[in-house]
């Protein structure tokens, strides 16, 4: 009876050791002795137990939080400031082989990137320029994580913590700048105004006619506005055109 169950146990802790299964996104990376015999996968793996050792690695797309790191940057502006880089494996070898902890040295190289790159930048393009930082942060993370396999997508500055002392300054500036746009908008309506009343002038300086008909509709505008009685004087010098036309249109009439 002990015999057969021992023997039980024993095809048990062999076929529980030697038969793995393997999802669709996931590789095993088997050492027979310590040495290095090939990446397998998925599906059904058959293992020589003692002998080889199996290390599952995942190949989806890891999306890993940068955290918030101390930057100042060029023009000395201290700011924190965390991002996110979304990564996977490619050659599950390499990452097993090449680097002891494949996650935490990305992390570490991540963060120590994100340092380097951004106090390279002034304040200004950390704020404006957001692809071309994340293009640099990109590129350089996926060269040096080339040797271990890994392929870095994309890497993505979330936010940008500006001590509260700055952000009052870029409110003043803001609205500085608001009032500037203000005030040159205002004049420039003043210029072209000035240029329409120069020629308004010039048409009422050719026809005298004119003047003395923009009096009487403004009357008419002030009368309309406001329910009074206005007196106002008439000048003769503003019925001298009609007394011309008058008597011109008279010694036509006699000839």
């Amino acid at each position: 009876m002990y015999p057969l169950t021992i023997l039980i146990l024993l095809v048990f802790f062999i076929l529980g050791n030697a038969v793995r299964i393997l999802r669709e996104y996931e590789r095993g990376v088997v050492f027979r002795l310590g040495r290095y015999v090939g990446a397998k996968g998925p599906g059904l793996i058959l293992l020589i137990p003692i002998v080889d050792k199996m290390v599952k690695v995942s190949l989806r797309t890891v999306a890993m939080d940068v955290p918030p790191q101390d930057v100042i940057t060029r023009d000395n502006v201290s700011v924190k400031v965390n991002a996110v880089i979304y990564f996977r494996v490619m050659e599950p070898d390499k990452a097993i082989i090449a680097v002891e902890d494949y996650l935490y040295a990305t992390s570490q190289l991540a963060q120590t990137t994100l340092r380097s790159v951004l106090g390279q930048a002034e304040l200004d393009d950390l704020l404006s320029e957001r692809d071309k930082i994340n293009s640099d942060l990109q590129d350089i993370l996926d060269r040096h994580t080339d040797t271990w396999g890994i392929k870095v997508s994309t890497v993505e500055v979330k936010h940008v913590d500006l001590p509260t002392e700055m952000q009052r300054a870029m409110a003043r500036q803001a609205e500085a700048e608001r009032d500037r746009r203000a005030k040159i908008i205002n004049a420039e309506g003043e210029f072209q105004a000035s240029e329409k009343l120069a020629q308004a002038a010039g048409i009422i300086s050719a026809h005298p006619e004119a003047l003395q008909l923009r009096y009487l509709q403004t009357l008419r505008e002030v009368a309309a506005e406001n329910n009074s009685t206005t007196l106002f004087p008439i000048p003769i010098d503003l019925f001298a055109p009609f007394v011309k036309s008058m008597a011109g249109r008279k010694t036509s009439e006699e000839a």
